[in-house]
């Protein structure tokens, strides 16, 4: 398994005490699968994906990701196995305002020691942005800044790809494009994709969904 979440609680303070965002939640992802997850607003989506990313620490419970349990790692073993094994694509794209689209797209394998720089050209070529490698992103349209962030993610060829809301900021025709690029891609790779999502017909699109309501999956 890529990815398994056993009995998860996270909870944070509240005005009257501590609130529970995720009770006793549990997931299993294999290679090569791509899952979505709905709920409403305040279900625990984001915060169960920044848990699985190593963005935060459970209370407790078990989230094994390619072997090791990332609710056993301080800070430094979170942001080293992020690093290493997870791509991250988020709504607000978040990419280096200082950087080019080659050097964003390169960035994380960079970091984590596997660049390849055949594999980013292939990225860049099939995600519509070969011509705007020298391009930084105050210059690119948001659909484009979105490939950029999917090519970063997958570009040191991590097991899992988490993404958070990817289309949110993108009308509906550009978030479509967007998606069918990063399922092809996720495919080719064999990596296993974790997408939260508020659409019920982009969630429809992925092998498989859960729902998360109160904290708890259904």
């Amino acid at each position: 398994m890529v990815l398994a979440v056993d009995d998860v609680w996270k909870s944070y303070p509240g005005e009257s005490g501590r609130i529970d965002v995720l009770r006793g939640v549990g997931l299993a992802m294999a290679a090569g699968e791509t899952v979505a997850l709905t709920g409403e607003s305040g279900s625990g989506k984001s915060t169960l994906l920044h848990l699985v990313g190593g963005l935060d620490a459970p209370d407790r419970g078990v989230i094994m990701v390619g072997g090791e349990d990332i609710a056993r790692l301080g800070d430094s073993g979170r942001a080293a196995l992020r690093r290493d094994r997870i791509g991250v694509v988020f709504q607000q794209f978040n990419l280096i305002p200082s950087l080019d689209t080659a050097a964003n797209i390169a960035f994380q394998a960079r970091l984590a020691g596997r660049h390849d720089a055949a594999w980013c050209a292939d990225l860049a070529e099939r995600l519509g942005l070969a011509g705007q490698l020298r391009q930084f992103p105050e210059q690119l349209s948001g659909g484009q800044q979105q490939r950029v962030a999917i090519g970063r993610a997958l570009a040191g060829r991590p097991g899992l790809v988490l993404a958070d809301e990817p289309t949110g900021n993108l009308d509906e025709a550009t978030g479509d494009a967007v998606l069918d690029l990063m399922l092809e891609l996720v495919a080719d790779t064999g990596a296993a994709l974790l997408m939260v999502t508020h659409s019920e017909r982009l969630a429809a699109r992925l092998g498989r969904r859960l729902h998360l309501h109160a904290g708890e999956i259904s």
